[in-house]
């Protein structure tokens, strides 16, 4: 590896140049754009921080925390993914030019990266994620050439960031091991283990604590879809497109085509394929969000990069190929913070529109009440950000799945209250008005003396049941009540009456359900268990299900208070 005059303090200009032209594009997308779904339950995550959260580590919380507190809006929510992303991408640079990669060449591939596009200014764990993998590579590259202490430290705190960041960061470390084993006979590599590891144990007391939410949601509530071909299918075009529309392809086939001359260029690679294989992998036991493999297109630029560099080429048609790729995605941007109507209806951008109207007229109904959806966690929280309150709650139904919001203290606050029922569909006897406005329709109704039981948790001790059509089956059932106060499952005195309910799963659809006889005597202090038999009956229809059980009260459809049962009729 040799230097060139692409390393000249002279080249620098242009890199600068573009750095702030990028940072004053991201900030003005960041303050004009609305949040997008994610980024608003985010933010409650920086309003109750804590060292863990049922989706993801902490580290957003704490990008949007600093930001907020300077901005009490959405630049403020993504202001330090705006400067980090900036911060990144000149660290990058300042690996490559020691490659003899030109500031020309940097500048038309980085900005033609869809995927950086979308991170320079959208606040998710992808955004501090990629902060801490750029960071990673810089000192890496280091630590190869020169075993000292101070880098292995350095790299301790980095690792502990990546993985405070997102789960994903596991692979960078995995894939830099696996690409050059001799670290292991460095003193300093364990030193680095040991560290991060130690920074980490905060995250890994509150998983344990909490009876590991993430783990459980990652590995095993992801991973019980039936697979789906397009799955695979759709992996690979969503992966060239976000490595962008026209050189996305090239990108890829400079960077898997590059030989490895040194160990950082062997790192590149292993961290490069592996995650892209890792991902494609994932797609045999569920979908695949094309954002997920962002840590892989640090490597694939910096590969790509090196590889035209060492090819010596002009590469005429592709400096014209790269300009009209990156022209492209910023008259793309340009549109986006312009709110095009067609664009509007866009899935991809259409989380970004008219929510905010959207919660002041629902604040204007429900007033200072609490507000409850059953339709996800994205809609509540943006009803939280834009009314700066903590008051919209989601019910998170056995048709969907948990969240956050099953282990934050919203439903303690809302028992027995009167509070609004927002649904997308009108519920008989309950949604008597109804809000209409560009972001969609929703109807509304008032629920007197509301009483939900989302955190009752019932272990079944049984993962796999097979049986006949038909056979009476016991199972023993134990409800735990998490809650800071007594729960009382009577319909004695109460308006709105709960259930037990056993629920077999075809797909999203309950097709046969059951209710448990004498469960309305239950009464449970707070933090009591007791154990319940219910009998129940096998389906009379032959094929395999997905048994829940769920305690329902009305007008609500149902928790998801037990683990999914996979259920065998023969």
């Amino acid at each position: 590896m040799h230097n060139t005059a692409g390393n000249s303090v002279q080249s620098d200009k242009p890199i600068w140049y573009f750095i702030l032209c990028w940072t004053i594009l991201n900030a003005i997308q960041a303050y004009t754009l609305e949040l997008h779904a994610d980024e608003a339950y985010y933010w409650l995550y920086s309003r109750m921080m804590d060292w863990g959260y049922f989706d993801h580590p902490p580290m957003v919380a704490v990008f949007i925390r600093a930001g907020y507190a300077i901005f009490h809006n959405e630049l403020g929510l993504r202001l330090l993914t705006v400067l980090t992303n900036s911060f990144s991408l000149y660290v990058l640079w300042l690996i490559l030019k020691k490659y003899g990669v030109t500031a020309k060449w940097f500048i038309l591939i980085t900005s033609g990266v869809a995927i950086f596009n979308v991170y320079g200014f959208t606040t998710t764990p992808d955004a501090p994620l990629f902060f801490f993998t750029v960071l990673f590579y810089y000192f890496y590259h280091q630590y190869i050439h020169s075993d000292k202490w101070q880098l292995a430290l350095i790299l301790a705190l980095i690792i502990a960031g990546l993985l405070y960041s997102k789960y994903h960061g596991i692979l960078v470390i995995f894939f830099t091991l696996l690409s050059n084993l001799i670290l292991l006979r460095r003193k300093s590599f364990y030193g680095i283990v040991a560290l991060s590891l130690l920074l980490f144990v905060p995250h890994i007391l509150w998983q344990f604590q909490h009876d590991f939410p993430s783990l459980k949601y990652h590995l095993i509530d992801r991973s019980s879809e039936t697979y789906d071909f397009h799955h695979t299918t759709d992996y690979i075009p969503g992966q060239l497109l976000m490595a962008g529309p026209f050189i996305g392809w090239f990108l890829f086939y400079s960077a898997f085509t590059l030989r490895a001359k040194d160990a950082f260029i062997r790192c590149l690679l292993f961290n490069c394929v592996g995650t892209f294989l890792f991902f494609l992998a994932n797609t045999l036991k569920g979908s695949v969000e094309p954002h997920w493999t962002l840590i892989a297109f640090v490597p694939l630029v910096m590969l790509m990069l090196i590889h035209l560099q060492q090819a010596g080429k002009s590469y005429t048609w592709l400096y014209r190929l790269a300009i009209a790729n990156a022209a492209l995605l910023f008259i793309l941007r340009i549109c986006i913070m312009l709110s095009l109507p067609a664009l509007q209806e866009i899935g991809a951008v259409k989380s970004y529109y008219n929510f905010k109207d959207w919660a002041h007229r629902v604040k204007a109904k429900a007033g200072d009440a609490y507000v409850v959806l059953d339709e996800g966690f994205q809609n509540p929280s943006k009803y939280n950000f834009y009314n700066n309150t903590l008051k919209g709650f989601a019910y998170d139904s056995r048709y969907y799945r948990k969240t956050q919001y099953d282990i934050w203290p919203f439903e303690d606050s809302l028992q027995h209250k009167r509070v609004y029922f927002l649904s997308l569909s009108p519920v008989s006897g309950l949604t008597t008005d109804s809000i209409e406005c560009p972001a969609g329709k929703w109807y509304g109704g008032w629920v007197d003396d509301a009483r939900t039981y989302q955190k009752i948790t019932i272990d079944t001790k049984t993962k796999e049941v097979k049986a006949q059509a038909g056979q009476k089956l016991q199972f023993d059932l134990t409800l735990t009540n998490p809650y800071p106060f007594a729960v009382n499952f009577t319909n004695s005195g109460y308006k709105h009456p709960v259930f037990l309910e056993a629920c077999f799963f075809v797909g999203s659809e309950v097709t046969n359900l059951q209710q448990a006889p004498g469960f309305n005597s239950i009464t449970l202090k707070s933090g009591a268990s007791t154990v319940y038999r219910f009998t129940l009956t096998a389906p009379q229809q032959p094929g395999n299900y997905d048994l829940l059980f769920s305690i329902r009260t009305q007008p609500f459809r149902g928790g998801k208070n037990s683990g999914t049962i996979k259920f065998t009729v023969e």
